[in-house]
């Protein structure tokens, strides 16, 4: 299991370790951090869809953080604290799923495009729908980018970040656009460069049997 974690420097951070270490303590199980990571999305998702006001990004760069340290602490309370289960699997890649998809579809709507949000959830699905494949395959999963979840995240971030001042000045929504158009498109690269990585190792595989 160890071998298809995603790499997170974070991981060795001190306020991670001792969030991790609190909730092993309280006896938090990994899998309800895991929904707890839902539920954190579909906050800033609602903040999105109501309203693109400064609040509501603010709002929503929050729970995203929150949504984020939600899918580091679930694998280190799993691993760490002895936690792993037969469900973990389900539960590390279902609420991620999830949560993607409604942030997305919600910046969709948020900045006035909500076809290409629907296309942006469905080729960031599709990346992590690839990782699995190849490890279905009995291959190492890449969590390669350029855009996989962490990324997908730090682009909605940023997005929302911009998005503060130009709608005090200009009561314009052009970040969030540009954020989703960043995260569908690399998506899509993602998916592509996933693809071309599994068949690299299977190519090497078949020459070296």
């Amino acid at each position: 299991m160890q071998d298809n974690r995603r790499p997170i420097k974070s991981r060795s951070q001190r306020w991670a370790t001792t969030l991790a270490t609190l909730l092993i303590a309280h006896d938090v199980s990994p899998n309800q951090i895991s929904i707890a990571s839902i539920g954190f999305a579909v906050v800033a998702a609602a903040a999105l869809v109501a309203s693109a006001s400064v609040i509501v990004s603010f709002a929503a760069i929050l729970f995203i953080q929150l949504r984020l340290v939600c899918n580091l602490l679930d694998g280190m309370v799993a691993v760490e604290g002895g936690k792993q289960s037969r469900l973990g699997s389900l539960y590390n890649e279902f609420p991620d799923r999830i949560a993607d998809t409604v942030l997305i579809v919600a910046l969709g709507y948020a900045a006035g495009s909500p076809s290409l949000g629907w296309f942006a959830a469905l080729a960031a699905a599709l990346t992590a729908y690839v990782r699995v494949f190849g490890g279905a395959l009995g291959l190492k999963q890449t969590f390669s980018g350029p855009m996989a979840k962490q990324h997908r995240m730090a682009a909605m971030t940023a997005g929302l970040a911009l998005n503060i001042p130009e709608s005090i000045f200009f009561a314009t929504s052009n970040s969030l656009l540009l954020a989703l158009v960043i995260i569908a498109a690399g998506s899509v690269m993602t998916c592509v460069s996933r693809t071309r990585i599994i068949a690299g190792q299977l190519a090497r595989a078949e020459s070296s049997g």
